[in-house]
């Protein structure tokens, strides 16, 4: 069965629609991006592509969260191909670090703001919930809408002056306009990307539409006993377990002035090369994180993608167009994710139609 599954590792992987449900709600422009109709608002406002990771929450499915892939044996769980031949499939130094892909790919679309919410650094994941990830993670703005009349923003970092003491007091008495006035508000548009490093207070906006590249879990601490919406989130889904004591020690009481927020979080996407046919450029590297990579690709012509030793995972944002590889071609259109193992060399992509194609990456 193992060497059967291994055959898979040497071509292209495209992922079957993978919708997960979350406490918010939101997902029609997922439905716009993957040409669904109708476009739809409701309790799966995320896709998650390429996830070997289950989602947390309860009563729910328990491979909720676990990607599919097509290959011609009909649909794959990606985590029983990877297991198969962890080397092959993920690239030896993965293999034998993580063992595992090491990151975890999102788009998110929110039709109503996010609870205001922390994820562990590496430090608190191992000591508290003996995990060797964290949650460190990444937002590149796709897309936005207005919503009733309020234009996309996202909250990050405690404002000069915030103390521990006073989230604290905030938390207990669930004083959410005191919560949300302790965080940076920031209007957002396409093409801004922040980093969103473990134990950093924030909150997504309504009508944000982005792709999330983060480490591999779903460990969220929330400081909202109820949603936006009314939901009320359970005791599990606020603290993970640890209790609301050890969730307030998740969060790093540092304070910035705005401009400090900015320098230190917003990212800005650089050149890596161009010509006539494509612009290549880099969104998140190792200059921002170990954890994994991000670059995209506008494509007008021809492209070719060395390999790197690891695999990585090509999102069309739009466009359409072929993929050369191994010596056969395969077609790929808007809404397709598609797993490019480690075992494959060089492949070429070939844009028929303009082309916006999302490049993630592995930790470094």
């Amino acid at each position: 069965m193992e060497k059967d599954l291994q055959q898979y590792a040497h071509i292209p992987l495209k992922q079957v629609t993978n919708r997960v449900w979350r406490t918010y709600s939101g997902g029609a422009l997922i439905d716009r991006w993957k040409k669904d109709s109708p476009e739809v608002d409701n309790s799966f406002p995320e896709e998650w592509i390429m996830s070997t990771v289950t989602a947390r929450g309860k009563n729910r499915p328990v491979d909720e969260g676990l990607t599919k892939v097509e290959t011609p044996s009909g649909l794959l769980p990606l985590k029983d191909l990877i297991d198969s031949d962890k080397q092959l499939y993920l690239g030896e130094k993965l293999a034998e670090k993580f063992g595992t892909t090491g990151v975890l790919i999102k788009m998110l679309d929110s039709q109503e703001r996010l609870t205001i919410q922390v994820h562990p650094d590496k430090r608190y994941a191992k000591e508290i919930l003996n995990s060797s990830f964290g949650k460190t993670e990444s937002w590149y703005v796709l897309n936005t809408r207005e919503i009733d009349g309020e234009k996309s923003v996202i909250y990050m970092g405690f404002k000069k002056g915030v103390t521990r003491e006073q989230w604290e007091g905030y938390f207990y008495d669930q004083d959410i306009e005191g919560m949300l006035n302790s965080l940076h508000k920031i209007e957002v548009k396409p093409g801004d990307a922040f980093m969103i490093y473990g134990g950093v207070p924030h909150a997504i906006g309504s009508g944000c539409f982005l792709m999330e590249v983060q480490e591999p879990t779903d460990y969220t601490m929330r400081v909202e006993k109820t949603t936006p919406a009314g939901l009320q989130i359970t005791d599990e889904l606020i603290h993970q377990g640890v209790g609301e004591k050890t969730m307030l020690d998740c969060f790093h009481y540092n304070d910035y002035t705005l401009e400090e927020a900015m320098d230190k979080w917003k990212v800005k996407p650089e050149l890596v090369e161009a010509s006539e046919g494509f612009t290549f450029n880099t969104i998140f590297n190792k200059t921002h994180t170990d954890c994994f990579g991000l670059s995209e690709l506008d494509l007008d012509g021809e492209y070719t993608v060395k390999a790197t030793g690891s695999f990585y995972v090509i999102v069309v944002y739009h466009g359409e167009g072929t993929l050369l590889c191994n010596g056969k071609e395969y077609s790929y259109a808007q809404g397709d994710e598609i797993f490019i193992s480690a075992a494959i060399e060089n492949i070429t992509l070939k844009s028929d139609i303009t082309s916006k194609l999302l490049l993630c990456y592995p930790p470094s």
